[in-house]
C-alpha cells in the first residue's frame, strides 16, 4: 500500500515539475516585444520562485510547530520556567518567520526577472 502511495506521489510530483516546461513549450501568438530570454529560463525561474517559497513556508511551519510543542513540554514539566521559556520562543518564532520572508522577498525578485 505504502508503495502504491509513493508511486502515485511521485507521478503528481513529475507532473508539477514538468507541466510548467510543457507550458513554455508553445509558441506565443502574439509577439512579445521584451524577449531577452528563452521561454525555456523564464519557466524556470517562475518554477524555482514558487518552489523556493513553499519550501520555505513548509520548512517554517515544520520549525515553529516543533518550537512551540517543545516549548509546551518543557512548561509542562516545569510550570515555574513558563516566563523564562516564553521569551527566547518568541525571538526564535521571529527569527524563523524573518527567514521565510526573507525567501518570499527573493521569490519576488525572481518573479520580476521575468
Amino acid at each position: 500500500m505504502v508503495r502504491k502511495i509513493g508511486n502515485v506521489m511521485g507521478i503528481v510530483a513529475l507532473a508539477i515539475v514538468a507541466s510548467p516546461l510543457l507550458a513554455m513549450a508553445q509558441e506565443a501568438a502574439v509577439p512579445v516585444v521584451r524577449m531577452t530570454q528563452s521561454p525555456l529560463s523564464v519557466g524556470l525561474i517562475a518554477l524555482a520562485a514558487n518552489l523556493g517559497v513553499g519550501i520555505a513556508a513548509f520548512g517554517s511551519a515544520l520549525g515553529q510547530g516543533r518550537m512551540a510543542a517543545s516549548a509546551m513540554e518543557s512548561i509542562g514539566r516545569n510550570p515555574n520556567a513558563a516566563g523564562q521559556i516564553f521569551t527566547p520562543m518568541l525571538l526564535g518564532l521571529a527569527f524563523i518567520e524573518a527567514l521565510t520572508l526573507y525567501a518570499l522577498v527573493i521569490g519576488f525578485l525572481l518573479q520580476l526577472k521575468i
